[in-house]
């Protein structure tokens, strides 16, 4: 009965008639209950003026249209004689943001980003934008692991008509993960396969990876680490049955339970291959990687397929498809694979199309490719012209697409898009060791001067040992062939005796013109012929081999110096090679014309060797010799030296080999250099591809004969980051058979600043 008295009430209510507004013709309009908004402001927004004739609807209108603008939490509508007067109640305005107990994020950081979505001071207070805006800010500790955190907002009242708003944060412990444990696992023990993954318990480096804090995008590449470790070893049937991430009640420690069904290890018991063979089938099996009797490995699987689309992309078949069905015997665990070709048609190049060089030319890049506008496509051409362009060391990123042409079959466009990066230089160099002090020298230099792929040089250095002047410049197309031309110019002066290096000073100055002349797509021969004149100055401390050298051929000497070399650099990159070798012979020759004659020459070997996708192994390998000829010796300032951050770190530049009397290093005319470094992702920056470390291991020796000389070693951890400041390298060396005399210099790193 109660219920059916309120439902005749509420009809009543209805049909009671709404109060109208009887039309009328505005004389004025008057602003009332505004604080800080201007009237001017108000009139904009009304849809009437003065002289319109106000009706039901236009009254609506108005309300609507002042309450959109968001500065107004009321808004009514009154009558005075012909004049509208709008009475409004505006919104507060924050007048200031604070937070308490707020430790994990930068404030100003917090600021920008709750100015970014309206919440700022000055701003019109809105109370879903502060909701938002806390549970945004405890999503973001979540995301760092931070549970048990607790955030309320206080909104306090100032005068005008201001709020202040304050963040109450109560951060807590950052929940860790305490145990991963995986079910079902036989064929692996438990603990190896969780070192695979990214996620782990507290270690020595999680307190900066924080891979010990639980993330749901680790935990997924995780699980597809786990999934890939089983497929590439035969457990073709693996699967994940289900993944529970439990937290404690005082949410402070995170278990993980992962359950598995391994299934048995399957053989491959044959292969064929059946669809369009376009290329003989010998050679489509030679490109197989899983053969009949092998393991069955899902990574060997994905890298054949890839080979046989590759080659027939070579071909101008852009849109191969190759698949391998496979066929089970779950009674014999052994599986077949039957790799169907579909090549396609095959498609040619209808346009090359370059964006994102914004500073840098086109026709610098289009030099660069090898697949041309109109020919057949080729996946090599493209990949090497690729390579080619991030070779140019221009570019942060470098990617090639070749989507097919809207409307045909048998076109497609190549897509060039690259990120530019600075390309001006501002290197700076500098070394501590012990009793040493710090050795700071530098240089300025443009690669990629107005854009056209040529490169200027000015170095400026100054140091202990070395004050040099130098200018350079390299055309590297100085023909459409790609022959480069170059030359430098430079004032050198070496003070060994200052930087406690021996008893003598040279001044050289000299020129050089340069020449570049490539044999393949990754050979090249260089030529040099340049001019030397050197001033050599000695002491009375001076041992007696410098007086006998300057007594004999006098301190001013000339050298017409010619130059040759010859370069392979087939590494995959500049910046972070990961594959690849490099060859590297130059040779040196005092010609007639001067008073110096002698020769040098010298050879580096380089190679990566991928091992994982993260880790690589890099070995290195120089050798040099020298002498006179024509009845003179090699100059001692022309010998061989070594040390230091390019050479054997842990020792100071220069200063391994034999000494003179004097106990300082003289340099010899034979050297040897042998590196090995283990190169890996920075802990908690495995995906950044601008920075990291290495373990090495370094040998070298200096003498006048290759087995006149000691061998000194080191060991340490170096780190390399290409950083928005320039490139930054680090080493810290443990020398190794050190011998009484020798220079120490354990810490060592260079850094660059772009421009």
């Amino acid at each position: 009965m109660v219920f059916l008295r309120l439902v005749l009430l509420l009809l009543a209510l209805c049909a009671l008639p709404a109060e109208a507004i009887e039309p009328f013709t505005i004389k004025d309009i008057r602003v009332e209950g505004i604080q800080r908004t201007e009237a001017g402001t108000v009139f904009s927004y009304l849809p009437v003026k003065v002289g319109d004739t106000m009706t039901e609807e236009k009254a609506a209108q108005t309300i609507r249209a002042l309450f959109a603008t968001g500065f107004f939490k009321d808004v009514s509508l009154e009558v005075d004689d012909g004049v509208l007067v709008v009475v409004v109640q505006e919104r507060p305005s924050v007048a200031q943001i604070d937070f308490a107990g707020m430790r994990e994020f930068d404030k100003e950081q917090v600021l920008k980003g709750l100015r970014q979505v309206g919440l700022a001071e000055g701003r019109i207070f809105d109370k879903g934008l502060l909701d938002r805006a806390e549970q945004e800010l405890k999503r973001q500790y979540l995301s760092r692991g931070m549970y048990a955190v607790n955030i309320s907002t206080t909104v306090t009242p100032l005068e005008r008509n201001r709020v202040a708003i304050n963040f109450n944060v109560e951060e807590g412990e950052i929940a860790k993960i305490r145990q991963i444990s995986i079910i079902g696992a036989n064929a692996f023990r438990e603990k190896d396969l969780a070192d695979l993954l990214v996620l782990r318990t507290p270690g020595w480096l999680t307190w900066f990876s924080k891979h010990d804090q639980y993330s749901r995008q680790k935990l997924s590449a995780d699980l597809e680490t786990l999934r890939s470790h089983y497929l590439d070893r035969g457990y073709l049937e693996f699967s994940i049955d289900s993944t529970q991430v439990s937290i404690t009640p005082d949410k402070k420690d995170i278990y993980i339970t992962i359950s598995i069904t391994e299934g048995p290890k399957y053989a491959v018991s044959g292969v064929k291959v059946a669809g369009e063979k376009l290329i003989p089938e010998d050679e489509v099996l030679k490109l197989i990687k899983v053969k009949a009797g092998d393991t069955f490995s899902r990574a060997l699987l994905t890298e054949s397929t890839k080979a046989i689309s590759d080659r027939l992309g070579n071909e101008g078949y852009a849109f191969a498809n190759v698949n391998a069905i496979p066929e089970m015997n779950k009674q014999k665990s052994e599986v077949a694979f039957t790799f169907f070709i579909d090549p396609g048609r095959r498609v040619y190049v209808r346009r090359i199309n370059i964006a994102g060089n914004n500073r840098t030319r086109d026709e610098v890049i289009r030099r660069e490719m090898r697949q041309f506008e109109g020919g057949w496509y080729s996946a090599d051409k493209i990949n090497l012209s690729r390579r080619r362009i991030d070779k140019l060391g221009y570019f942060t990123e470098v990617n090639v697409e070749t989507p097919a042409v809207p409307g045909t079959t048998d076109q497609v466009d190549v897509n060039v898009s690259v990120a530019e990066k600075p390309t001006g230089v501002i290197l700076l160099g500098a070394g501590f060791g012990s009793g040493e002090g710090v050795i700071v020298s530098g240089s300025v230099s443009q690669q990629n001067i107005f854009g056209s792929g040529k490169h200027v040089t000015a170095q400026v250095g100054t140091s202990k040992l070395n004050t040099t002047y130098a200018l350079s410049y390299t055309d590297p197309y100085f023909t459409v062939d790609g022959v480069s031309q170059g030359f430098d110019i430079y004032l050198r002066e070496i003070d060994a005796v200052n930087s406690g290096l021996g008893f003598y000073q040279t001044k050289t100055v000299g020129g050089t013109i340069r020449l570049g002349v490539p044999i393949s797509e990754i050979d090249t021969i260089n030529y040099g012929l340049g001019y030397e004149d050197t001033k050599i100055t000695i002491f009375p401390e001076s041992p007696l081999f410098y007086k006998d050298y300057v007594a004999t051929f006098g301190d001013q000497n000339s050298t017409v110096l010619g130059t040759i070399g010859w370069t392979r650099d087939g590494r995959d990159s500049l910046i972070y090679p990961t594959s690849g070798t490099l060859h590297k012979v130059s040779g040196e020759l005092g010609l007639p014309g001067g008073t110096l004659k002698y020769y040098k020459a010298a050879y580096q070997y380089q190679r990566y060797f991928p091992l994982t996708r993260t880790y690589t192994f890099m070995l290195n390998g120089e050798g040099g010799f020298g002498d006179g000829y024509g009845g003179k010796p090699l100059p001692f300032f022309r010998n061989f030296f070594a040390g230091g951050v390019s050479s054997v770190r842990g020792f100071k530049a220069f200063t391994v080999g034999p000494k003179d009397s004097n106990g300082d290093p003289r340099g010899g005319s034979r050297r040897l250099v042998g590196n090995a470094e283990l190169l890996f992702p920075f802990p908690g920056l495995e995906k950044d591809r601008s920075v990291r470390m290495s373990a090495f291991v370094d040998a070298g020796m200096v003498g006048d004969t290759y087995g006149g000389g000691d061998f000194r070693y080191s060991t340490g951890l170096g780190v390399l980051w290409v950083s928005p400041l320039g490139p930054l390298k680090i080493s810290v060396a443990l020398p190794l058979g050190a011998e009484p005399g020798d220079r120490k210099q354990p810490f060592q790193f260079t850094i660059g600043g772009v421009f």
